[in-house]
């Protein structure tokens, strides 16, 4: 986008959760001598007035605030350059089509949507109208993965022939996935989605490669209904006001957290949205617990495995190759303490608040027949997902240098949805897919 006459071009928020504050707190404080934010956008009065009572902390003036109803009416009037969607993820297609098709540009956080028709519908938007759209794939912008992308195509390994991904999410910020709107797969598309699209585009864009094909299988084993069978089970339906809920390790006290309470429990008489549902309460219809075997247009093949009820956080990457073997394993935090596992994890906030466990990093490439060599690494940032939100920030709205091609499209936000999307076929069919045939033209 083109700046305006005063260098600065100017953004509405669509979607007012925790999330947002983020890219908020990037617009008005980081990158305000090229950005202005000039408009808020949600179905939840009482969520807008909380951001901009944060924006007046900031020492930045209240913008004005529109129901999403008025969505269209609020890019003329407010004159908005660049719409950034963060809503619940079942939405984003709606406001990313109508910006586009209203001549705006979009960021929209990841996934980009949660099915395939939805996704056809952003990508039909985007050849019909030239737009463009980027995906907030910040785990690009971590220098750890940044620094695997260079030395795969340095052919530190040679020429890749599989990968093996592990994701460990402990048992508090696995088990936040399981409070809130993301239990339902219809709003958020399961963790195969939501989650794991993050790391289906880290291996994209580190082989170069396109998915062409998924197995999978997953199931709930230890959270919603399963969690009475392993003994964890307590007969609440949300933590506030259940005294059931009083020592559950599992159950999330808004009270404890200002920002919390005021984005979601002050706002509930507005739409009723439970931020603390009991994560062993019936009704979920996501996974827990997943496995994937995908191949890809190089030939390449991935195995990944993601378990949302670790008693560690963290993650393990290995690439075999045609010349050795790159090694990454990364722990964020090596337990849980019981005493504060209903708090909120920084990562289930997004990297807005610093864990107390220990962690560490390794980075290890071992060619054939020579010692294995420990790869330096920066000192490990422990907020804003390892120092990638304002790596990213920096390049989306601050102009910064990209030359890594970091900054994900529309078409880079399909490949990874899909293979989450195929993914999740595969779990109700028990059959191998084929990626192609998920996203035919209409």
């Amino acid at each position: 986008m083109s700046p305006r006459a005063d260098g600065r071009v100017r953004y509405a928020v669509v979607g007012t959760g925790a999330r947002a504050e983020m890219f908020v707190r990037a617009l008005v404080l980081d990158h305000a001598e090229t950005t202005e934010l000039v408009a808020f956008a949600d179905v939840n009065q009482a969520r807008m007035d909380a951001h901009n009572r944060w924006l007046t902390e900031l020492g930045h003036r209240p913008v004005p605030t529109y129901p999403a109803g008025d969505f269209l009416a609020m890019l003329d009037k407010e004159r908005v350059d660049v719409v950034l969607v963060t809503s619940v993820d079942v939405t984003h297609d709606e406001y990313v089509v109508a910006a586009l098709h209203a001549g705006r540009e979009v960021v929209t956080e990841k996934p980009m949507t949660v099915d395939a028709p939805r996704c056809r519908r952003i990508l039909d938007a985007v050849a019909e109208t030239g737009g463009r759209v980027t995906v907030a794939f910040n785990y690009r912008y971590n220098p750890l993965h940044e620094q695997v992308r260079r030395l795969l195509a340095e052919g530190a390994v040679g020429e890749i022939g599989s990968v093996h991904f592990e994701w460990l999410l402990d048992v508090r910020h696995g088990a936040d996935y399981f409070r809130r709107w993301h239990r339902d797969k219809a709003t958020s598309g399961g963790l195969m989605v939501h989650k794991a699209s993050h790391h289906f585009d880290l291996v994209n864009w580190w082989l170069a490669a396109t998915p062409v094909e998924v197995y999978a299988a997953g199931r709930l084993f230890f959270y919603g209904e399963p969690g009475r069978r392993h003994g964890y089970a307590r007969d609440y339906e949300r933590a506030h006001g259940s005294p059931a809920a009083a020592d559950d390790p599992f159950a999330l006290r808004l009270d404890a957290h200002p920002r919390l309470r005021e984005l979601y429990l002050d706002a509930e008489a507005e739409d009723g949205y439970q931020r603390d549902r009991n994560v062993f309460a019936p009704g979920v219809s996501i996974e827990d617990d997943m496995a994937v075997l995908a191949r890809y247009s190089t030939g390449a093949t991935m195995t990944y495995h993601l378990t949302a009820y670790s008693p560690w956080e963290g993650y393990r990457v290995m690439v075999n190759g045609s010349r050795g073997r790159l090694e990454l394993e990364v722990t964020e935090n090596d337990f849980v303490d019981r005493g504060t596992a209903g708090a909120v994890k920084g990562a289930a906030l997004h990297g807005a608040e610093a864990p107390a466990e220990g962690g560490g990093t390794t980075l290890t490439v071992r060619p054939f027949w020579a010692p294995p060599r420990q790869i330096p690494v920066e000192a490990r940032i422990r907020h804003g997902h390892g120092g990638a939100d304002a790596r990213m920030t920096g390049v989306l709205f601050g102009g910064h240098p990209d030359p890594l091609d970091r900054a994900a499209t529309a078409d880079d936000g399909a490949l990874a949805l899909l293979t989450g999307l195929a993914a999740n076929r595969s779990f109700e069919t028990g059959q191998p897919v084929r990626v192609a045939d998920l996203l035919t033209p209409r």
